[in-house]
């Protein structure tokens, strides 16, 4: 289903009577500016990559009565240079920046509200629960969307069950990167997650049926089941995480695929500090290993970016992390910290695969903007080579 496809089904549908009264929706639009300077060490290579990007994303949203909204986004992004590889610009003597300039339709939807639930057809950006399997990339310039009917029925409080059918996914990489399959992939996708909220506690049960009909060695079907949840102490708040799934090959995939997964991480807390604890595992048997390719990859296994593809031998992830706020006067509790460290070892055989430290500080600026300074420093122990990136970013979204 491309894009035209999509408006067309949009405005078919758009004709068809609601059968929930739902209220009205009123029209407003959206914007988001970015400008951010990535730079980035990486012994694989003699130069170090320097990238300057400006992101500027316009949307707005209409409601049609009946329930109906359609909404139309337009993403835009420019580069001052071409110190690094963005991907579309053939400067492959640097490390990638995966933030290519140009100028896309970013998401084109029709969605129906009813009382209970509704239905989002066409181009849409999609994140299911942590964004492990199914998210948006919202962290590079270019965000990750799709193209299909997501749907979403809440048939009593605290239980909602969502469906969705994907026939398309717009990669970070852009229209303009050189490689066509970093650009687009044309899948057959079916989603279904099914949570149930109560008592501080939110147990998630999913099954996910990947078919990717441009790279069949992707497509595989994971079943899993996700439990989070928090109890208050006298003065502290204990939370945990805990997750267990299991992939296999799929749909023609010429591969066999049968590798699990599973994610521990208890937290605590307190004195305006949040401390956490982590061991995610990613199994592989050395041909074949565990893959979330959908997944905002980012925000998991360290922020430099060095296992977006599990390796062979699977990943095992140890890790730590503390966060906070500070200031005083208008900035009291305005600074936001967080300190991480990483040891990466093979599931298959515990080759160690090295270790990484990674920190942030964001911080409130005039004008509604906001800043953020983070850096990521991996230490290889065999795997990939020693690497460094610092980012400093200003943003703001409007309204």
């Amino acid at each position: 289903m491309n894009l035209r496809t999509c408006i067309s089904l949009a405005l078919a549908v758009s004709g068809l009577p609601a059968a929930v009264a739902a209220g009205p929706v009123e029209d407003g639009w959206s914007g988001h500016l970015r400008y951010r300077h990535e730079s980035v060490d990486d012994q694989a290579f003699a130069r170090d990559a320097r990238a300057d990007t400006l992101r500027l994303r316009l949307g707005f949203r209409h409601g049609l009565g009946h329930g109906l909204a359609a909404g139309l986004e337009f993403e835009g992004i420019i580069g001052t240079d071409d110190r690094y590889n963005s991907t579309a610009n053939g400067e492959t003597s640097y490390p990638v920046v995966a933030d290519p300039a140009g100028l896309e339709v970013n998401q084109a939807w029709l969605r129906w509200q009813g009382a209970a639930g509704g239905a989002t057809l066409g181009r849409q950006r999609l994140l299911l629960d942590n964004q492990r399997f199914v998210g948006n990339v919202g962290w590079r310039q270019n965000e990750q969307t799709y193209d299909g009917v997501v749907a979403d029925f809440a048939p009593r409080p605290g239980l909602v069950l969502r469906y969705a059918w994907l026939d398309r996914v717009h990669r970070v990489f852009s229209d303009e990167a050189r490689d066509p399959l970093a650009r687009e992939r044309r899948l057959d996708a079916h989603l279904v997650n099914a949570s149930w909220q109560a008592s501080g506690a939110t147990v998630v049960a999913y099954g996910y049926w990947f078919e990717d009909e441009d790279v069949a060695t992707a497509s595989t079907r994971t079943l899993g089941l996700r439990w989070t949840g928090s109890h208050d102490l006298a003065s502290a708040k204990l939370g945990w995480t805990l997750e267990y799934a299991k992939q296999r090959d799929h749909a023609g995939n010429p591969r066999v695929v049968d590798a699990g997964y599973f994610l521990v991480e208890p937290s605590v807390a307190a004195w305006g500090l949040t401390a956490k604890l982590g061991w995610e595992q990613l199994g592989g048997n050395g041909s074949t290993a565990f893959q979330t390719p959908l997944a905002t990859l980012h925000a998991f296994n360290g922020w430099a970016d060095k296992f977006l593809v599990t390796p062979v031998n699977g990943l095992d992830d140890r890790y730590a992390s503390v966060s906070g706020k500070f200031g005083s006067g208008r900035l009291q509790d305005k600074l936001a910290w967080t300190l991480a460290w990483h040891d990466f070892d093979a599931d298959l055989g515990g080759a160690d695969y090295g270790r990484e430290w990674d920190a942030s500080l964001s911080f409130p600026l005039p004008g509604g903007f906001s800043g953020l300074v983070k850096l990521a420093d991996y230490r290889s122990q065999g795997f990939a080579r020693d690497t460094r990136k610092v980012w400093l970013q200003i943003e703001r979204s409007w309204p």
